[in-house]
């Protein structure tokens, strides 16, 4: 599937198909796709920045280019990869910086060719045109498609490349102030020799006052200005990679990982009926932070991109602040899995923990998750320590299989609360949802498996969990193909475990005996307080029995509260609001003939009701309701007609 979509992509994109002519360019496309696809948990670590570190590493290895024509000495050349970056990178900071991903040629002239005066700079110049700049650039002519476009321009061949070059351009240092470049030259000039002027400065002080040799005492305070001025542009470095990480703007864009696989192999479906042509450079910050793994770094420095442990060490303390602070904030899914994404390409356990410390619920549903993610996510909670639980990990809707559920077992071990709730799950899940609640150290108090088609078989798995575990508390089946058989099951092993609170088998296949034996274990449990039977095949006079047998045996005993409907007898439940706050939620996903005969069932019954009373209040109270019924059948109607939602 992933080479059909690939040749597609490529029929399309001559950009791209350009670039995969180039048996490098060829190994990169397919290498990401690898790691974004086939990732296994048996494999070595592999990051998307190692895999670009790698590509420069076996293309520039060794490469030098000279000062002076001749190779004469090692002080005359220079590593050919870091003229790259301070030429070809300096050109993608600047189309990061002012969101553009295509250049003219008299922007490559300014920012490759620079100040070039000498016949031999000009002849180096054009070796390096095209021998390297060919191989990063490809020209495109596309007139009127973009608002940039305005004659042949220049796009990075594979464009994620840009943000790659650019991050290297950053983290290397090459971005300096005035005040940077300054302070550093002034600071290599006069701080080797401050201790030989201070000597000289002590013995003629004996024959003239100090004080008039004051001034060059200033010399000392150049090599502390300088530290002090790089510390700060580490902390800026830091606070661009955060900044660029939350932009406000990008907040709703798919994951980075996702916006990968989409520059490889297209957009497939439904097209946007107008282009956007907002720039998002997500990648960028995360390539910065993959830049400072020891790994990278040490395949750099053998490419003459050297940076300093010093460097990493004063950027990873000022980017902790920044995570944390932003860690904290209510994120969307998509920038949450941007974070981790980040947090696992760094590959810094310290850091990624304190990091994970500040979050206390992790919320990715809608987000699709992949064997790469997945490993990702187990990856980054697997360095926090075995005392660390997140309060909730939402995985709703995220497309996760049997295959990614075993793939992200290891983070389920660090999780109280476990949403699960519109997978791909079937049968066989449970018997691995079976082994995880039969853990010694299972720490999973709420487990919602709602909306998956676990069926009769799949439950009968998940049940036998239950004499062994001692955590669970809420477990929610809603909608997961139970009938009566998983019901009597059900009634008859929950006094195996004591220390359930809340069961959810609503809208299933479950008839009036079985849901009154279920009904009765219930009461019978020492810890189950709430029942939740709405939307199942139940008659009215099972209803009224269900909520009868639902109150204590003896007068002062435990209730349970059982809601199986919006009335109980002529009255309104208590309960109304959740039910059908439930109901809506769900309404255009589940089978919407269903839903509409149900909510037609509580519209009569609440008719009915309503003229058993003779009170004002009451029937205010009961029109209420009804009103909010009925508001869900238009809601219902309308989808229909316009065929949004599940038929």
């Amino acid at each position: 599937m992933l080479i059909e979509m690939l040749y597609l992509n490529l029929q399309r994109e001559s950009q791209l198909a350009t670039a995969c002519f180039l048996p490098s360019y060829c190994w990169l496309t397919c290498a990401t796709l690898h790691l974004l696809h086939f990732t296994d948990t048996k494999s070595p670590i592999r990051t998307l920045t190692g895999i670009y570190t790698s590509f420069m590493r076996l293309n520039f290895g060794g490469e030098v280019i000279t000062l002076n024509g001749g190779v004469s000495s090692q002080e005359q050349q220079n590593s050919l990869m870091l003229y790259v970056v301070r030429t070809v990178g300096k050109l993608a900071f600047d189309g990061i910086t002012n969101k553009r991903t295509s250049f003219t040629a008299e922007e490559l002239e300014q920012w490759v060719g620079g100040k070039t005066k000498t016949d031999e700079e000009l002849r180096e110049l054009a070796v390096f045109r095209t021998d390297v700049l060919d191989f990063f650039l490809v020209p495109r002519d596309d007139y009127g498609s973009d608002p940039e476009t305005k004659g042949r321009r220049y796009v990075f061949a594979v464009p994620i490349m840009q943000e790659y070059l650019a991050a290297l351009y950053v983290v290397l240092g090459e971005n300096k102030t005035v005040l940077e470049k300054l302070t550093k030259e002034v600071s290599e000039a006069l701080g080797p020799a401050s201790e030989d002027i201070t000597s000289l400065l002590s013995v003629l002080s004996k024959i003239i006052p100090f004080r008039i040799f004051a001034i060059f005492n200033l010399l000392k305070l150049f090599p502390k200005l300088f530290e002090k001025v790089s510390s700060y542009s580490k902390g800026r470095i830091a606070n661009t990679m955060a900044a660029e990480m939350f932009r406000s703007e990008d907040s709703f864009n798919e994951d980075v990982l996702d916006q990968v696989e989409q520059s490889l192999l297209g957009v497939h479906g439904p097209q946007p009926q107008e282009e956007i042509y907002t720039r998002a450079f997500e990648l960028y910050p995360i390539f910065m932070g993959g830049l400072l793994h020891y790994g990278n770094r040490r395949l750099l420095d053998q490419l003459g991109c050297n940076i300093k442990s010093h460097t990493v060490s004063q950027i990873t303390r000022a980017l902790r602040k920044n995570l944390i602070k932003q860690s904290q904030k209510n994120q969307p899914p998509e920038e949450l899995m941007d974070l981790l994404v980040l947090l696992y390409e760094f590959q810094n356990p310290r850091l990624t923990a304190e990091v994970l410390q500040s979050i206390k619920s992790l919320n990715l549903s809608t987000v699709r998750m992949t064997p790469h993610k997945c490993f990702v996510l187990s990856t980054v909670l697997g360095c926090t320590t075995s005392s660390f639980h997140l309060n909730e990990l939402n995985l709703s809707s995220c497309h996760i299989t049997p295959e990614l559920l075993q793939m992200l077992w290891p983070a389920f071990r660090h999780t109280r609360n476990l949403n699960l709730q519109f997978n791909s799950l079937d049968p066989e899940s449970c018997i691995l949802l079976r082994d995880l609640l039969l853990e010694p150290n299972c720490t999973i108090k709420s487990l919602q498996l709602c909306d998956n088609y676990l069926s009769d078989s799949g439950i009968s798995h998940l049940l036998e969990a239950l004499s062994g575990n001692h955590s669970l508390q809420r477990l929610n089946l809603m909608h997961t193909g139970l009938s009566d058989k998983s019901a009597l099951l059900l009634a008859e092993k929950l006094g195996q475990h004591d220390q359930l609170k809340e069961l959810n088998v609503a809208y299933n296949n479950i008839g009036d005996s079985a849901a009154l034996t279920l009904v009765d274990a219930c009461r019978e449990h020492p810890s189950i307080h709430t029942v939740h039977l709405y939307l199942n095949q139940l008659t009215d006079v099972a209803k009224q029995s269900l909520y009868v047998r639902g109150g204590p045996r003896v007068k002062e005993g435990r209730r349970v509260k059982v809601l199986a409907s919006v009335t109980e007898g002529s009255d309104i439940s208590e309960d109304w609001h959740p039910i059908l706050s439930v109901i809506g939620k769900n309404s255009l996903s589940w089978e919407r003939d269903r839903v509409r005969e149900q909510l037609l069932v509580f519209l009569k019954d609440l008719e009915w009701g309503r003229k058993q009373h003779l009170s004002f209040w009451k029937k205010m109270h009961f029109r209420r309701v009804e009103s909010v019924v009925r508001q869900m059948l238009r809601f219902i109607e309308k989808s229909s007609d316009t065929g949004t939602g599940t038929k």
